[in-house]
């Protein structure tokens, strides 16, 4: 039975630092608080694998204890995002494998999507080019997408005869795009092209393609800069208040925000307003 790691020990190592970082599955860079994760199989497309996934989710997981990033940027190399699951090395031996087996890998994709949302890092996805399956799911569960007017973002699970719930699509996609347009896209498998994606909400702006990383980078470096404790309470509480009434929200956000007003980065906002200058924010 081929096992995918799907619970880390409990009793792993907390990382403090990823600067030093090193990936075996894909490109990790480092640079003033922004970690860029580069899928980088480009002559196919940047498929994913067992191992990938396996390592991808344990990298997220890590950033949560990761205090020297503040955000995180994941793209594609040669012009492409990600294909999906690895024709050969995941669908074809996935067709062979028992129901158990079958079931602990559905696990171990889905617990990838539960990692970026966790880590308290804002996640920018900047796509090029094919944006499938999976990639689009990992695209779907970053805070942010920058894409290309060449991006095509499609949810391929029915198209190989697979339900269109896979990864969480079916919580996160109509979320985003709105129930209708999501249920096309989820029954269909059809590309979404990137002006769709742009005027649907998937997007939140386009660039050539030369300029696409440098966009994700920009925006990377100024919310790195900002008070990411804050960010990290943001990102956690939309994801929390998903499940909540309007008055556990209210009373989520009040206590959220209490908790913001003791931190350093709060004192330092009203001490360089006074001062009519900048604030510089420290995390703190």
């Amino acid at each position: 039975m081929k096992h995918f790691i799907t619970d880390s020990n409990p009793m792993r190592p907390q990382f403090n630092s990823m600067a030093a970082h090193q990936a075996q599955h894909f490109s990790y860079a480092f640079d003033t608080g922004v970690a860029t994760l580069t899928l980088n199989r480009p002559e196919r497309k940047n498929p994913l694998t067992f191992d990938s996934y396996a390592e991808l989710r344990d990298m997220f997981r890590a950033l949560e204890q990761a205090t020297d990033v503040k955000s995180v940027v994941l793209t594609g190399a040669g012009g492409n995002f990600c294909s999906g699951g690895d024709v050969h090395e995941i669908i074809g031996p996935l067709t062979q494998m028992t129901m158990p087996e079958m079931l602990e890998f559905t696990r171990m994709t889905g617990n990838l999507i539960k990692a970026m949302r966790l880590c308290p890092q804002p996640i920018i996805a900047a796509i090029d080019g094919i944006c499938a399956g999976a990639g689009a799911m990992m695209a779907l569960a970053a805070d942010m997408r920058l894409g290309t007017p060449h991006a095509k973002t499609a949810f391929l699970f029915t198209r190989v005869g697979l339900a269109g719930a896979d990864m969480g699509a079916c919580a996160l996609l109509p979320r985003l795009i709105g129930q209708g347009r999501a249920s096309e896209l989820l029954f269909t498998g059809r590309g979404m092209s990137a002006d769709e994606g742009l005027n649907w909400g998937f997007f939140n702006a386009l660039h050539e393609p030369d300029a696409l990383l440098d966009a994700a980078l920009v925006l990377a470096h100024k919310l790195a800069s900002g008070p990411t404790f804050a960010h990290g309470m943001t990102k956690t509480m939309l994801h929390q208040e998903w499940a909540m009434t309007l008055d556990q929200a209210l009373e989520a956000e009040a206590q959220a925000q209490a908790i913001c007003m003791q931190t350093q980065d709060f004192k330092r906002a009203f001490d360089a307003f006074s001062a009519k200058q900048t604030p510089v924010f420290g995390g703190d």
